[in-house]
């Protein structure tokens, strides 16, 4: 067998259906869209709309807020941590800083800091320094050997409605 010989399976694909190529192809002049009207033109807008009456989307009650100010941390387990530092992603001697773990590629992106989840365990004493932890990781660090530095963003009061970092 060569590969100019293979072939897809016998009715396992199937050609494009080339619209609007004269009434012999079956769907010439209006495409298979039907007869004029707002449907046979391109940019249709009426779903949602139910001739003026007022549509569900709207009648429906609003639930729920969103917070404008929330902080987005990236989450890390103790079991990712311990893995990077066995498969040798990070040196455990040195301090681990939230900028080490990105360059790492243990965690791809750091939004408004990093947190400890206290889900797997820690066998190696390590050096933190994180936004935020959880009281189970900051104990099985503290238990191997280890400490935690928690940085603290100070964030100036509030002016005009929106808060800037300091």
């Amino acid at each position: 067998m060569k590969l100019n010989e293979l072939s897809p399976k016998e009715g396992s694909t199937k050609n494009r259906t080339r619209v609007g190529r004269g009434i012999g192809s079956g769907k010439g002049k209006t495409g298979g869209r039907g007869v004029k009207g707002q449907k046979s033109r391109s940019g249709v807008s009426i779903n949602g709309f139910e001739g003026g009456q007022m549509p569900l989307y709207k009648r429906l009650p609003k639930r729920g807020f969103h917070n404008p100010f929330a902080k987005h941390y990236v989450t890390i387990t103790l079991a990712r941590l311990q893995s990077a530092i066995d498969a040798k992603q990070i040196d455990a001697k040195k301090e681990i800083t939230e900028e080490v773990l990105v360059s790492s590629k243990v965690i791809r992106r750091l939004r408004d800091g990093v947190r400890l989840l206290g889900t797997g365990e820690i066998k190696t004493k390590v050096n933190l320094k994180i936004t935020g932890t959880t009281k189970p990781a900051q104990a099985a660090v503290e238990k191997a050997g280890g400490k935690i530095e928690l940085i603290v963003q100070n964030v100036a009061p509030i002016k005009n409605g929106k808060t800037s970092k300091a």
